[in-house]
């Protein structure tokens, strides 16, 4: 096996500008010899397609698929948004979904050389993004929210309930598409996240010369008002904001949900 560390995979990308599988790959081949890999690299054009990695790829599409209890997701990135609504970046997005949802996230790797080939066709710098696979554990129910956007999916959220049923999945996952949640529950906050948003509160009211015996609930209650924009749980539900989701929930759980936004 090739010796070399996540590191080397790292200098290799930064000198080149070749994408991370791109490196890894190059030093596979070339049993971690650095200055091999790096050649290897720009005889294969990935070196010089990747130089343009020092642009930000913050476009591009994101597919789902679907195959019975399984969910998958694919975001595909780029430059552009011409590029990114161009027929054969969609279809590829689309396949790889399809692809992740019937054989499994490690079966991705199959169609690197499709990426590679679309890099060097389109001219940009285009990289697999994130990659998420649900499977649903039995009696649980899936559902799945994409946006579509000229002709490509912007807006993609995958949602897993214990209890319930699928419209109310599809409900969750819709609501979770308009307000971005960034946690399930207030426990998956890091405490340090929320100690320092409760120091900051605190500084402001005391700066607004709000009453000492008072801080502690004013903080409380501006803290409270951040969990309802970043918590899932918390948010005030799409449909109806005078509900928490929580409280749309019922007994339904949310045991998982993921979500990704072009540019976001």
């Amino acid at each position: 096996m090739a010796d070399f560390t996540a590191t080397d995979v790292k200098r290799l990308r930064d000198q080149t500008g070749a994408g991370m599988m791109d490196a890894k790959k190059a030093l596979v081949e070339t049993e971690g010899d650095f200055g091999a890999a790096a050649k290897w690299l720009r005889e294969k054009g990935l070196a010089s397609a990747g130089q343009r990695a020092g642009r930000e790829s913050s476009q591009g599409a994101v597919a789902l698929a679907r195959a019975g209890n399984v969910a998958a997701l694919v975001e595909l990135k780029c430059e552009t948004d011409f590029v990114a609504k161009s027929p054969d970046f969609v279809s590829l997005a689309n396949d790889l979904a399809q692809l992740v949802a019937d054989e499994g996230e490690q079966a991705i790797e199959a169609r690197k050389d499709d990426v590679d080939n679309l890099k060097l066709t389109l001219k940009e710098n285009i990289s697999l993004g994130r990659v998420v696979r649900f499977e649903a554990a039995e009696g649980n129910v899936l559902d799945t929210y994409l946006h579509v956007q000229s002709g490509r999916g912007v807006n993609a959220v995958l949602v897993e309930l214990a209890g319930g049923d699928r419209e109310l999945a599809h409900d969750i996952a819709v609501h979770a598409a308009f307000a971005k949640p960034v946690y399930l529950t207030r426990d998956e906050v890091p405490e340090e996240t929320v100690a320092e948003e409760r120091a900051t509160y605190e500084a402001q009211a005391r700066n607004s010369r709000k009453p000492e015996a008072a801080l502690a609930k004013i903080v409380d209650g501006m803290l409270t008002g951040w969990f309802k924009e970043r918590v899932l749980l918390d948010q005030p539900f799409a449909k109806d904001d005078k509900q928490s989701v929580q409280q749309v929930l019922g007994d339904t759980r949310v045991v998982r949900f993921a979500q990704v936004v072009i540019g976001g």
